[in-house]
């Protein structure tokens, strides 16, 4: 077993947490509007599917980077894919991007939160985005061990939250679920959203970090941290179709039709798990954001927390591009970001001559059945 050390050994459950954070965000409230569209069978079909394609590419990011000492993406790139004169152009081009990808996601955060404590507290925007950094910003500042802590916490009062929810809306006797096929188009944009709301990519090799190698430990993490984000899924999803109805759910967020439908109240917990949702997504996004200006700068930890937090509160606040706006740019980068990394994996893999995260279900034919699979759900977005 491979020694890494990191800045701070995470437990299991701190972990998982970091995988869960990540990938839980506002996507998941878009799923019902989209699952309405497909039958129940076609929903479970889907987040199964996703599952297990998202389990394997994480499985293979997890070994990339294990490969390379925990490192984070443009740190891997550098090592096995770029070479010859131009390696440095290409290693800072990748930075450039990927660190572009993040920032326009973590102000995407900010964005989404400023929105959230106007309609509750009726805060105005940039007094929302200022309050909302110090609060998650403040949390990255003391480095992993805190955030794997605050991240854990955090999923169990989502987890608890939908739980409430799912059991007043039983109570009050449930809508039918959908049980007509709803054609490909429909099924394909339920695949994106999907496999959207359950990535944690860029977090994967904080979990490396934090388990200081174990390979056994990192699986279990990564197989439990999605299992769970693909609970809530499912959770939110099913309590939303079952208090709403299928032919009645909107796409103004599976809460915002919930509090419609059951009463006030539902929104009150619907702002506490959107923030919990935003602040779990910002944390991990500002701490992967910190160690890739860290590993490429060698500044220090503040420093480099200093130099990926501030610009994204600056350009929430200083720009006027939507949360939407934000959330599909940071996409794009991403999609080609994703074809980096299996690319760098198989050099990697060819390398160390050896696989002991993924076996053999990171071979060739694997690699292209996860990238067809990315590249499906980037399609599966541009859907009406």
């Amino acid at each position: 077993m491979a020694k890494i050390r990191g800045e701070s050994k995470l437990s299991f459950w701190e972990a998982s947490g970091i995988i869960v954070g990540h990938g839980v965000g506002a996507g998941i409230l878009a799923v019902p509007a989209l699952a309405a569209r497909n039958s129940l069978r076609e929903i479970l079909l889907i987040l199964c599917f996703c599952y297990l394609f998202n389990l394997l590419l994480h499985l293979i990011i997890a070994e990339l980077s294990y490969n390379n000492d925990g490192a984070q993406f443009i740190s891997c790139f550098d090592r096995e894919l770029f070479s010859g004169k131009f390696k440095q152009i290409f290693t800072w081009l990748a930075f450039g991007l990927l660190g572009l990808s993040v920032l326009m996601n973590v102000s995407s955060f900010l964005t989404g939160a400023a929105n959230v404590f106007h309609e509750w507290l009726g805060l105005n925007s940039t007094l929302g985005m200022l309050l909302f950094y110090v609060l998650g910003a403040g949390v990255v500042f003391f480095g992993m061990k805190i955030v794997g802590i605050f991240e854990k916490y955090a999923v169990a009062a989502m987890v608890l939250v939908m739980t409430v929810l799912f059991v007043v809306t039983i109570s009050r006797g449930g809508e039918e679920l959908p049980a007509a096929f709803g054609g490909g188009k429909n099924a394909l944009a339920l695949l994106s959203v999907i496999s959207f709301s359950l990535s944690a990519v860029m977090s994967t090799p904080q979990v490396v970090k934090g388990l200081e190698g174990d390979a056994r430990r990192i699986r279990l993490s990564i197989a439990t941290g999605l299992a769970v984000n693909a609970a809530l899924i499912l959770l939110v999803t099913i309590t939303t179709l079952l208090g709403v109805g299928a032919q009645n759910v909107t796409e103004r967020g599976a809460l915002v039709d919930l509090a419609g439908r059951l009463g006030g109240w539902v929104s009150i917990v619907g702002y506490v798990f959107s923030l919990l949702a935003l602040a779990t997504s910002f944390w991990a996004n500002t701490l992967n954001l910190r160690d890739i200006v860290h590993e490429q700068t060698k500044w220090n930890q503040n420093r480099s927390w200093l130099a990926a937090s501030l610009p994204c509160l600056l350009l929430a606040l200083l720009s006027s591009i939507s949360f939407v706006k934000f959330t599909l740019f940071a996409s794009a980068i991403q999609v080609v970001t994703g074809l980096g990394i299996i690319l760098a994996y198989y050099l990697s893999r060819k390398r160390v001559g050896e696989s002991p995260l993924v076996g053999r279900f990171g071979t060739l034919p694997f690699q292209i059945f996860v990238l067809l699979c990315t590249l499906l759900a980037t399609a599966g977005s541009f859907m009406g």
